[in-house]
């Protein structure tokens, strides 16, 4: 689902996605509102989020849609022209997957939808450098997590090294379901919403600053 208070840039994405054979846009939304209600309806298994919308903006609906108890929890990726750090972190927090600048180009687009329907995040790799940069320049964090297994904590330094779960189960030998798997306990037992959490996490704490 494409969600943007501009037609012009919903018909854009549409046709830049249309082209590709494994993405099909079942629903569009003009803004927070109608993309909650559209969901609910049309149950997408990944939306691209505008931020700035009229009546609800994208990070409202964003938590609307990741809300605790939803009957149906899409992948959102927010899609914006704006890289402010504050609307990233917020997005985050708010459990988005993913995070692309509108003028990152189809390729990159369609890249995000397809991270996110695999359980992965993409983030443009401007937005990256600077919010890992930032984390980093951040006091460490506690080291909470402390009971993650010796594995759990190998899946955690390759995903704040930003390996898919493909590229995680080759470099552990171990299947994708596998991953998928740890990644769930992961992020029970860190309380976070994603793998972008994840990451966040492991450089916060130190994790990320070890080779496996």
């Amino acid at each position: 689902m494409i969600v943007d208070d501009q037609a012009i840039v919903r018909t854009g994405m549409a046709m830049i996605l249309s082209v590709e054979d494994d993405i099909t846009v079942v629903a569009e939304a003009e803004d927070g509102v109608q993309a909650v209600d559209l969901a609910a309806r049309h149950h997408p298994d990944v939306v691209l989020m505008d931020i700035r919308m009229p009546r609800l903006d994208g990070l409202d609906a964003l938590r609307a849609l990741t809300r605790p108890g939803a009957r149906h929890t899409p992948r959102v990726v927010m899609v914006t022209t704006f890289d402010d750090d504050e609307y990233v972190t917020r997005a985050i927090r708010s459990g988005a997957c993913g995070f692309v600048l509108k003028d990152s180009g189809p390729r990159l687009l369609a890249e995000a939808v397809r991270a996110a329907a695999a359980g992965d995040s993409l983030i443009s790799p401007s937005i990256t450098v600077r919010l890992l940069e930032r984390v980093r320049a951040a006091p460490r964090a506690q080291a909470v997590g402390t009971d993650l297994s010796p594995r759990e904590v190998e899946v955690v330094r390759l995903v704040a090294r930003g390996l898919t779960n493909a590229e995680i189960g080759g470099a552990l030998c171990i299947t994708v379901g596998t991953v998928k798997t740890h990644l769930t306990n992961i992020q029970a037992k860190l309380a976070v919403r994603n793998r972008v959490e994840i990451a966040v996490w492991a450089w916060q704490s130190g994790y990320a600053d070890h080779e496996t």
